[in-house]
């Protein structure tokens, strides 16, 4: 669904063996700004989300005679399950996975997970004032841990949470500062288009090739704002209408995309009318949203702008799918964004390993009830908890024919994005 490939993808060039070599050297998911005391108790018990097989194929009605061997010609393979057939299980596998990487230099965890753990993208959290030039040197170390064995050759995504006001995590020399999206909803959908390439492209000068940005939740009020702990007290939205939201907060997507850089829409399918904050709190509740709100009308229009990512918020959507957090639900992922909005693109978790809301199931479980759901990218703010996830992913993949499939269909998603395919 990619108009563009991003800027950084154009300094990689594809060989025949499959690797990619260097042709130059070398949100979190969450808000990233303070919140409140945590608070709550989850209610409701964990389990890993099932997955049912396809049914057998059901045998063709005759005398008994074998079928005729078809005519039709297979279809070619297209580049991208070319590059997916060259990977190993291992490899597949870390494609699935987002660590987080300190914005002022990596850690042994950090690149551990993507050397051995095979880990294919990396976000740069926290804060750093040093510059775009800093930056693109911390950018360069982890890029330089690609190689034929890490990642069968495949290029990062390197992301970051570049919203602008109380989450911005990238400033210095070479980065403007950002106001808040309330600020920036102010210059209207074509001043702000413009503003966000510029911003864009700052990013790509530091060899950011992603944004979790922008925010396409809906506070319903003005009034409601101070109330709602994840968006609203921080002023990170857009407007108070769906329709305000989808004009200025999908210009800002656009600038992103004209800049080369994939912008994540989120938080899928809303944390505009929550109260507490996933982040820091326990059994995070929308008591409001539908499977057909309004307020999914920002996220639509983005689809239908060619966003090639979307990542679902922590919460639980009591009139979707009480009984679990969106991104362990397929009604969320697979019925909502594959079946109705069309949405073929990846499916990225807000962070699934600090936030308080997830502190009722292992590591291990996060995994599986994520890729089992039908989640496509998992975000993880704490790189020890890789081994753990990856190791219970892979294990279930060598043992599930039916779970393998998912994986290798969600590395398959992650390798069309990321070579334009």
């Amino acid at each position: 669904m990619r108009t563009s490939q991003p800027a950084a993808f154009s300094r990689l060039k594809l060989v025949a063996a499959g690797a990619l070599v260097l042709m130059v050297g070398g949100c979190s998911g969450g808000t990233g700004a303070p919140g409140p005391t945590p608070s709550g108790n989850a209610t409701s018990t964990p389990t890993a989300a099932t997955v049912t097989p396809p049914p057998p194929a059901t045998p063709q009605a005759g005398t008994g005679s074998p079928p005729a061997a078809s005519t039709v010609p297979p279809a070619a393979a297209t580049p991208a399950e070319e590059q997916l057939a060259r990977l190993s299980l291992e490899q597949r596998v870390g494609q699935l996975f987002m660590v987080a990487a300190k914005a002022t230099g990596a850690e042994p965890g950090t690149l551990e997970a993507l050397k051995s753990y095979h880990a294919g993208n990396v976000y740069l959290s926290g804060r750093s004032k040093a510059g775009a030039a800093a930056t693109a040197d911390v950018v360069a170390s982890l890029t330089a841990t690609v190689s034929p064995e890490t990642t069968g050759g495949l290029p990062l995504f390197v992301a970051t949470d570049q919203e602008g006001g109380y989450v911005q995590v990238l400033s210095g020399p070479g980065f403007s500062t950002i106001p808040t999206a309330v600020e920036q909803a102010q210059a209207g959908p074509a001043k702000l288009r413009a503003n966000a390439a510029l911003w864009g492209k700052e990013l790509v000068s530091a060899g950011i090739n992603v944004n979790l940005a922008p925010v396409l939740d809906t506070v319903p009020s003005p009034d409601f704002a101070p109330s709602n702990a994840p968006i609203g007290r921080f002023q990170r939205e857009y407007g108070y209408t769906p329709a305000q939201v989808s004009s200025l907060g999908n210009a800002f997507a656009q600038g992103m995309q004209d800049a080369g850089v994939d912008p994540v829409v989120k938080h899928y399918p809303g944390l505009g009318k929550v109260v507490p904050n996933t982040d820091v709190s326990r059994d995070v509740r929308d008591t409001a949203t539908t499977r057909n709100d309004p307020a999914l009308e920002p996220f639509n229009a983005a689809i239908r702008n060619g966003a090639d990512w979307v990542m679902v918020s922590n919460a639980y959507y009591d009139k979707i799918d009480p009984a679990a957090i969106a991104p362990f639900s397929p009604v969320v992922m697979e019925s909502m964004l594959r079946q109705d909005a069309g949405f073929t693109g990846i499916i990225l978790s807000d962070d699934v390993c600090s936030a308080a809301q997830l502190e009722p199931w292992t590591d291990a479980d996060r995994a599986l009830n994520f890729f089992g759901a039908g989640g496509t990218m998992l975000v993880c703010a704490d790189p020890t908890s890789i081994p753990a996830m990856y190791g219970a992913v892979l294990d279930r993949a060598g043992k599930d024919p039916a779970f393998r499939a998912r994986i290798d269909a969600a590395a398959l998603t992650v390798i069309r994005v990321k070579t334009g395919q």
